[in-house]
């Protein structure tokens, strides 16, 4: 199951990838918003961070109008990656690499089309773990206070 969530800025990239996970009988929740009403973004980030962090869904995609600031709200739950990316290559490794568990975008920074494209990526693609793993273990060291830099 995949967490959606927009503000205003992000909503027409939002149904773009809405419609791309019913086309392809992918599970989702969408957590709003609904309307082009200028809305706070923190609230967006907040309640798909916590559905991914609860599993209650596998993975996020958030949108807002560049897909920094929904990524910064994101990404103050613990357990939360998420990543803004605004071409196929970081959608790729933000995946492979980082293991991100939420995407982030842009509605003004990028087109529906290619929204579509970064989602499939992200969605499609395994972490890679190896030397990767003890990087994302030392951001959640990080995260949690452990960290011994």
């Amino acid at each position: 199951m995949i967490a959606l969530g927009c503000d205003h800025g992000g909503l027409e990239i939002k149904n773009a990838v809405i419609k791309y996970l019913e086309e392809n009988n992918i599970q989702y929740k969408d957590y709003g918003c609904y309307t082009s009403d200028s809305v706070d973004y923190p609230q967006y980030a907040y309640k798909v961070a916590k559905a991914v962090t609860a599993n209650e869904a596998e993975l996020g995609i958030l949108c807002c109008g560049t897909g920094i600031g929904i990524s910064m709200a994101a990404n103050k739950v613990n357990g939360i990656r998420a990543a803004v990316v605004s071409n196929e290559f970081c959608a790729e490794m933000t995946r492979r690499h980082n293991n991100a568990n939420i995407l982030c975008m842009g509605g003004r920074v990028i087109t529906e089309e290619e929204a579509v494209k970064y989602a499939d990526i992200f969605l499609n693609t395994p972490f890679e773990g190896d030397r990767h793993t003890k990087r994302v273990d030392m951001i959640a060291a990080i995260e949690n206070g452990t960290f011994e830099g």
